[in-house]
């Protein structure tokens, strides 16, 4: 393509674009549709439908489920279906999976008119979502990108799918509590599907104990704030560091760095500078930025954490292994209450930091492993990094068999 022909096409693009519709509506020439392209009648073979609505920024949300949709798509057809084109772009780096881009609902619905998907998978509650639930043909089934106690895990927006999978009778009762007027019926148990992979090795060895701290960020209230980092932060690094041939794996949560709150923001620059000063005089501790926090799982020999998904998925993948959880309200029956994982785990709160974080060895006593053992049992069933996927296909199985037969009813029916 020559310049010249190069530069049209990017004035093509901005005249027909909203902003070009615009401007040329105001200048008084004849207007421009805004759309740039149409569908009609899109044949696709598949049965499975997944529906991300979101901008790149959430695609952690259905990338952790990838391995897991590629395994579905060897038994059923799996299309991924995108309203950002960015999104769409960005995924076909990571999947082979068969994707298309719909930005305008009448294109979704026709989309899915003109084909014979049976069921449609959900990652998140994004307000884009109900536009997809308007098509009564396909059974919608919310999957979630992660299990945690946080306040934020449960919505009354559950009412709005024909199923929700959940890790196991731990969110069954977080719902029970939450909603009123909900259908249990409604919840399905497959525990952590999307955690079973395989995990390289990305930090090097080292002969003495490896600590992983991985603080939470603040949330979008305080209601959902269980942070530890401007509380507990400064004081666990210098706790794990007094200890003879340990280090630190730091690990904050991705949006810790850009906080826009203070004491955040001090704690976490001051726990980096603690961290760097201990490496220069020979610890090799390690802070890192970014990435899948799963993989560093196998390097560590414990965890300290808050209330959010990364303890229950230490749980979940390294129930042998020490976890300690935070509490930044000091408040250890109203944190057993709303995260019962609590009851299994050694918790810091006010002025307890050096007795809690000093017991390395008694946490990996046989007694504190069986207490894990049967905590993960609340939250995940039997499932486990070998039966989840397992039990995540065969609950889709069972949902295209039901609906099948509804669907061959119902045309009897108008049959006759």
């Amino acid at each position: 393509m020559s310049v010249r022909d190069w530069l049209g096409d990017q004035a093509k693009s901005m005249i027909q674009s909203k902003p070009g519709a615009t401007a040329r509506k105001w200048l008084g020439l004849e207007p421009t549709i805004a759309a740039n392209h149409e569908l009609d009648r899109i044949s696709v073979s598949g049965s499975v439908v997944v529906y991300f609505s979101d901008a790149v920024q959430k695609s952690y949300q259905l990338e952790q489920w990838l391995p897991t949709l590629e395994e579905l798509n060897r038994h059923h057809r799996v299309v991924l279906v995108f309203r950002k084109v960015q999104a769409l772009r960005y995924f076909r780096q990571l999947t082979s999976l068969p994707k298309i881009f719909l930005r305008r609902f009448e294109d979704l619905v026709t989309f899915y008119n003109h084909n014979d998907f049976r069921i449609c998978l959900y990652v998140n509650n994004g307000v884009a979502n109900f536009q997809s639930l308007s098509a009564p043909q396909l059974v919608h089934v919310h999957i979630n990108h992660g299990e945690s106690d946080k306040l934020s895990m449960v919505s009354n927006q559950a009412k709005a799918y024909d199923k929700v999978f959940v890790a196991g009778q731990a969110a069954i009762e977080r719902h029970r509590r939450a909603l009123y007027d909900f259908d249990l019926s409604k919840l399905v148990s497959v525990g952590r599907p999307q955690l079973d992979n395989d995990y390289d090795p990305i930090i090097d060895p080292f002969k003495g104990r490896t600590i992983m701290y991985a603080p939470t960020w603040e949330g979008e209230n305080e209601q959902n704030n269980y942070t530890s980092i401007d509380v507990y932060g400064v004081k666990i690094v210098q706790t794990i560091l007094s200890q003879p041939d340990t280090r630190v794996l730091y690990k904050p949560h991705p949006r810790i760095a850009s906080s826009t709150n203070k004491a955040v923001t001090e704690a976490h620059l001051a726990i980096v500078q603690i961290l760097e000063e201990s490496s220069e005089q020979g610890i090799p501790n390690n802070y890192v930025e970014a990435g899948d926090i799963l993989a560093h799982f196998q390097s560590t020999d414990g965890m300290i954490t808050d209330i959010s998904s990364v303890g229950l998925d230490y749980l979940y993948l390294c129930p042998e292994k020490p976890l300690v959880l935070t509490d930044r309200r000091n408040n250890q029956a109203l944190l057993n209450t709303d995260a019962p994982i609590s009851k299994a785990c050694p918790v810091i709160t006010v002025g307890n930091e050096e007795e809690i974080l000093t017991r390395w060895a008694e946490y990996s006593q046989p007694e504190s492993i069986a207490v894990r053992a049967e905590m993960r049992s609340y939250y995940f069933g039997t499932n486990n990094s070998l039966t989840s996927t397992q039990a995540f296909l065969d609950a889709i199985d069972q949902l295209l068999a039901t609906r099948s037969e509804s669907v061959k009813k119902r045309n009897q029916e108008i049959v006759e």
